[in-house]
């Protein structure tokens, strides 16, 4: 069965907030219909129903004769988002299972929709039936003329619009039974779905019409969003990448410097070849944590957790979680830049402070605080200092590397400590390279470069362990 036939739809959906909490399944408060350990076992039976391909004709029957049928399908789905493959219903795989999704059958990699549908003519066309209120017509054609260029600047395809006429692809924002058997479910719940090429309603794109549409960060972006359902109408599948576009989470990434990653364009040049431009597109990869190569751009601690900042991605670890979790900055504080290059947490006031060039912002918990962003002139930073390579704080101080040299701030005093900076060995002897990123616990700094990290032992001023960057993702 085709991942995209006209009965699956692929919806699309995540609150910006959605992934700041856990939700704790374990002390579920009953509910109507069930105890909670027989509304998990419901909400797996369909879970992988919908998305793995679970049977649904004799499914009792299949758990009583055979029940490895739902222990494989577990580890497929767990394989699929990076879980242990323990095949069991893990707090961690039901999490997952609870999380707004989309309603396209997984696939790996950036596989093709099984039977490898594709539209036989690269020069395609498409007509906008209906629009939304929510944005002017201009603006819908500007967010929708974007989007099909995403996929024309990585392969050989070109998109005309017409107003007249049968198009290739039909684009239409409709609200809830709107005739094709997939009737949308009004706001925040399935943002859009597609259908993979061929004829008829094949390549059809649908946008629910309840949803609020906009330009920016701010609920749903309608350029990110048809980006995503047109490559399933080109005949893409979703990807375990979790930094594609054809990931099936939503995640907000700034539009005007919006470049498609490598894992599409590989997807798109498998079915229609290279682009016909001279020089061919390449586009960013998502950070493997396991790369022996890894580094990272900053670290620090918030509220028992620990960030890592790499690019435009945070992994988050958390002391009672094996998993690690990758994010983009953006899904969390869509007004931050990428590319964070220091970071340090000060308990006492519950802030995080994140920088980026000469500007710095402050966090509580995982907001932004008002008047923000700053310059970090505030710290007594002579304007030749224009970025900071890491940052961490230890009681009433604050350490700042920049280049091989460290600067002290005293945070009761506000200023810059008298004879700073000086030399990064004479401070911290044993740390002679130049330091990428650096967080404090238990008195002990875990200073990183390149790809090794070193444990220095603040009472004993020494370097106690030097090991792999990549050991703290559980590599």
């Amino acid at each position: 069965m085709a991942a995209f036939a006209e009965k699956a739809p692929f919806s699309l959906r995540t609150l910006p907030g959605l992934l700041l909490f856990s939700v704790q399944l374990s002390q579920a408060l009953p509910v109507p219909g069930g105890s909670p350990g027989e509304k998990n076992a419901q909400l797996v039976q369909d879970y992988l129903e919908k998305f793995y391909q679970l049977p649904r004709e004799g499914l009792r029957s299949e758990r009583q004769n055979s029940p490895s049928v739902i222990v494989e399908k577990l580890k497929e789905m767990q394989r699929f988002f990076g879980l242990d493959e323990t095949g069991k219903p893990s707090q961690e795989t039901l999490e997952v299972m609870q999380q707004p999704r989309c309603g396209v059958p997984d696939s790996g990699d950036f596989m093709l929709t099984p039977g490898n549908p594709k539209w036989k003519e690269t020069n395609l066309t498409y007509r906008i039936i209906k629009y939304t209120k929510q944005l002017s017509e201009a603006d819908v054609e500007t967010a929708i003329k974007k989007a099909f260029q995403v996929w024309s600047n990585a392969s050989p395809l070109t998109f005309t619009k017409i107003s007249q006429g049968e198009p290739d692809i039909k684009i239409a924002f409709v609200r809830g039974d709107h005739g094709d058997n997939s009737p949308f479910d009004g706001p925040n719940g399935i943002l859009a779905h597609a259908f993979q090429p061929g004829q008829g309603i094949g390549g059809d794109v649908h946008f629910d019409a309840d949803e609020t549409w906009t330009q920016n960060s701010s609920n749903y972006n309608l350029f990110l969003v048809a980006a995503h359902e047109f490559g399933h109408s080109l005949g893409l599948a979703h990807s375990t990448d979790p930094g594609a576009l054809m990931y099936p989470n939503y995640a907000f990434r700034d539009p005007s410097t919006y470049t498609l990653p490598q894992d599409d364009i590989n997807g798109i040049q498998t079915i229609y070849g290279p682009s016909s431009n001279p020089i061919q597109p390449t586009g960013p990869t998502t950070p493997t944590a396991c790369d022996p190569s890894l580094t990272f751009d900053a670290i620090t601690t918030l509220r028992g957790e620990i960030l890592f900042f790499k690019d435009k991605y945070f992994w988050r670890k958390h002391p009672q979680m094996r998993r690690v979790e990758l994010n983009f900055i953006s899904l969390f504080w869509p007004s931050l830049p990428d590319g964070i290059q220091a970071a340090y947490e000060d308990v006492d006031k519950d802030l995080v402070f994140l920088f980026k060039g000469c500007q710095y912002w402050a966090l509580s918990g995982y907001d932004i605080e008002q008047g923000y962003p700053r310059s970090i002139s505030d710290y007594g930073f002579p304007s030749s200092v224009r970025a900071i390579d890491a940052a961490v704080h230890y009681r009433t101080q604050t350490y700042f590397f920049v280049n091989d040299e460290v600067w002290r701030y005293d945070n009761e005093r506000q200023s810059m400590e008298a004879g700073y900076p000086k030399s990064i060995p004479s401070m911290f002897p044993g740390i002679e390279s130049r330091v990428d990123a650096v967080f404090q616990q238990n008195y002990v700094f875990y200073f990183f470069s390149g790809p090794r990290y070193y444990t220095f032992n603040l009472g004993a001023q020494r370097v106690t362990k030097i090991d792999r960057s990549n050991k703290w993702l559980n590599c």
